[in-house]
């Protein structure tokens, strides 16, 4: 990664969000942005070799991880799609800003899009794909406590035997709930995968009709999957 020891002295309070008003017109007078315009901030997991600029009026300025896009007329897409393409995962995104004096809120974002990342991936992750995830990646300890409250039965069974349950519930809501599709995804009979879902139900003690249990569980089953519930 490429370090720019003026840019980042310049975008270090922005993205820190304890920038004043001066701070933020020299950032710009600094770097040639303009305080107004349409940014997002990418935090990368480790350093990497990273784009500087596109050919669709995308400007980047990084300090350390953290990068500041301003965005052409293209939006988001096309960005993240090159930092894929250089190998520069696993990274979070933020959504878009409206300005410099945004950046403190957009860099706390894309931390968290961040943490929703899975265990060993290399993928660059909107937070606006991955709300749920990020949601309970960023408070840990309701995280821990979400889990052991819903999925504490399961942490007890033997490592095929949960992960065979955990992978149906996983299937069955990738299949919109369909019973039918999840049986077709994971080669067994669709009574197969009620019974499944039925012990999974009693085990946790919630419903999976019942749409405040189905949200607990689908939360759990989120903070299940991050890189520290599974190590």
């Amino acid at each position: 990664m490429r370090r720019d020891t003026g840019a980042a002295a310049l975008l270090g309070p922005l993205l820190a969000g304890s920038a004043q008003p001066h701070q933020v017109r020299r950032a710009a007078q600094g770097l040639g942005l303009p305080e107004r315009g349409r940014y997002a901030v990418v935090v990368l997991g480790a350093p990497a070799v990273v784009p500087e600029a596109g050919g669709d009026g995308v400007r980047w300025c990084w300090c350390g991880e953290a990068g500041v896009v301003l965005l052409g007329p293209g939006g988001l897409a096309g960005p993240v799609a090159r930092l894929g393409e250089a190998g520069a995962g696993p990274g979070g995104v933020s959504p878009v800003v409206g300005g410099l004096a945004e950046l403190g809120l957009a860099r706390r974002l894309a931390g968290a899009a961040l943490l929703a990342c899975g265990p060993g991936a290399r993928e660059i992750v909107a937070l606006d794909e991955r709300l749920p995830a990020a949601l309970v990646a960023s408070v840990p300890e309701l995280s821990a406590r979400l889990i052991a409250e819903v999925f504490g039965p399961l942490l007890v069974l033997a490592p095929a035997e949960r992960a065979l349950l955990v992978g149906t519930l996983e299937a069955w809501l990738e299949c919109g709930g369909s019973v039918g599709r999840a049986a077709a995804r994971l080669r067994c009979h669709r009574n197969t995968v009620f019974n499944r879902l039925r012990r999974l139900e009693r085990l946790t003690s919630r419903s999976l009709s019942h749409p405040r249990e189905l949200v607990e569980t689908v939360l759990a089953l989120e903070a299940l999957r991050l890189p520290a519930a599974r190590g």
